[in-house]
């Protein structure tokens, strides 16, 4: 890959990282879940709220593991 390649792709990283973040924050209904990861979306009542925040977890631990790999 090239640079501009690697750069285009880190960028598109970190956006879906951030949308994930948000989305995760709106599910929770705060930020807590960054302290206790996974194991915060237990907690939801609602089953809608749940599955949104474990399809935007998952999003984020892909994201992070392709960025390890590029860093």
């Amino acid at each position: 890959m090239s640079i501009s390649q690697i750069k285009n792709l880190n960028r598109r990283l970190e956006n879906l990282a951030k949308e994930a973040s948000s989305e995760l924050d709106k599910a929770c209904g705060n930020e807590l879940w960054k302290n206790f990861g996974f194991e915060a979306f237990d907690e939801l009542k609602d089953f809608d709220r749940r599955a949104t925040a474990n399809y935007y977890y998952g999003q984020l631990q892909t994201v992070r593991e392709l960025q390890s790999v590029f860093q």
